[in-house]
């Protein structure tokens, strides 16, 4: 049936057909107009949206095939939910080894996008960690695909946006824990200069780093924020706070974006204070460590009916303290700013697909309500600092970049279009390539 179609930012909106996935063995449905796979509609942009098209649902793909609680192998079809995979792994010493900052995204969405995490200083991307997947073309061809195994295919499709074919099932590698703990600290820090040296100085001891920052703030405090860093803790540490399972909700969609620049201003002001010695230490089930925000569920509708613009960015190492000082700086100036900015070091491994988003460098990620014309000109203005330093954006939290930036930001695009699946297409691929 036809329905329209949202992605996790509510915008774009587009019209397309929904067709669900169920049997992992049985043929793709036959269709006239381009297919594209869709896991949990948890990317931002376009890159899940097929306008005019079909959609292939895959969550429906949601079977556990096996597992090897020795070794820490599983195998799982591609709609399984990375919180699936907690509630089955964690019990029995195992952890997902790179996870983004929801639960909610599904394996083969996982795979499409080369997810990173608070650990790719050490681990690189969820594309390391796979063993293995079935890929599914239009025509009907299965190729099982490794790192060894149809390399190229591997490489084009983990990072691939969903083109290359329906990945059905995937292997992959958990990583061993004592516990679902987290001991971790966080330090408040003054500004920009502040953080990268924390950063420098806890990648070598902390398996996981991460930063909010005040985009709002400006002049000596450009950039001031909350540095979190983290390892798993031992089986049994000291105090045990509860798991934070407690789920709130916003209901409904407000007629307007409940995020405006007095809101932010007075969010990041409270925020920044709300921790009054410069470094806490704490004990944390893994949840809200990693997930806080999938504790307020459709906390993407406190935007309004026009939805956001999540905008995620990479800037080389040797240019990367004076690009993010001008990039927290146009955002400040611009007065739209983020409550949700997110401030980390990318680590040097170097990634397994072809149009992969991680590379070496900082990276900094925020939301943007959907003022329309100002907010788009400000996304150029952040474009335009991240080319003249040979950067990138984000493909799965894009709705809007050029076809010309993509191409610069991902050369290999070329490439990579010759695994493109003739039948399918998304509505991110004909902007940025047609």
């Amino acid at each position: 049936m036809a329905a329209a179609g949202r992605s996790w930012g509510r915008y774009p909106v587009t019209t397309e057909k929904v067709v669900a996935l169920s049997d992992r063995h049985a043929s793709l449905p036959k269709s006239d107009v381009p297919v594209l796979p869709l896991g949990n509609a948890r990317s931002y942009g376009d890159s899940c949206l097929n306008d005019g098209g079909v959609l292939l649902a895959a969550r429906g793909l949601d079977h556990f095939i096996a597992f090897d609680p020795a070794s820490g192998t599983l195998t799982c079809e591609a709609g399984v939910l990375f919180s699936e995979i907690l509630d089955l792994a964690v019990p029995q010493g195992w952890f997902l080894p790179v996870t983004p900052g929801t639960r909610f995204v599904t394996v083969g969405g996982a795979i499409a996008n080369d997810v990173h995490g608070k650990n790719h200083h050490r681990a690189g991307t969820f594309g390391h960690h796979v063993l293995a997947f079935e890929l599914l073309r239009t025509d009907g061809t299965r190729l099982r695909c490794t790192p060894t195994e149809n390399a190229e295919w591997f490489a084009a499709t983990v990072g691939g946006l969903g083109l290359t074919g329906v990945v059905t099932w995937a292997a992959i590698q958990l990583r061993r824990i004592a516990g679902p703990w987290m001991s971790a600290e966080n330090h408040r820090f003054g500004n920009l200069s502040e953080f990268f040296e924390l950063s420098r100085a806890s990648d070598r001891d902390y398996e996981y780093t991460v930063s909010w920052i005040d985009c709002v703030a400006s002049g000596k405090a450009l950039g001031r924020g909350l540095f979190s860093r983290a390892n798993h803790a031992p089986a049994s540490p000291d105090s045990r706070p509860a798991a934070g399972n407690r789920t709130l909700g916003v209901p409904f969609t407000p007629p307007i974006s409940l995020i405006n620049p007095l809101s932010l201003r007075a969010f990041n002001q409270l925020y920044y204070h709300r921790q009054r010695k410069s470094v806490v230490h704490a004990t944390t089930h893994y949840q809200p460590f990693f997930y806080p925000l999938d504790s307020i569920a459709n906390w993407n509708r406190i935007y309004g009916p026009r939805g956001f613009l999540q905008y995620q960015c990479v800037v080389p190492p040797e240019a990367a303290e004076t690009a993010m000082a001008e990039l927290v700086s146009t955002i400040s100036a611009g007065g739209a700013g983020s409550f949700l900015a997110v401030l980390k070091q990318f680590g040097d491994k170097p990634s397994p697909g072809m149009l992969s988003f991680p590379r070496p460098g900082a990276t900094l990620a925020l939301d943007f309500p959907n003022g329309g014309a100002p907010t788009l000109a400000l996304l150029d203005r952040l474009d335009a600092i991240v080319d003249g330093v040979g950067g990138a954006v984000y493909p799965a939290k894009d709705a809007r970049m050029s076809g010309a930036h993509f191409r610069r930001y991902f050369p290999q695009w070329e490439a990579f279009s010759r695994f493109v699946d003739p039948g399918i297409s998304s509505s991110f691929w004909r902007r940025v390539t047609e």
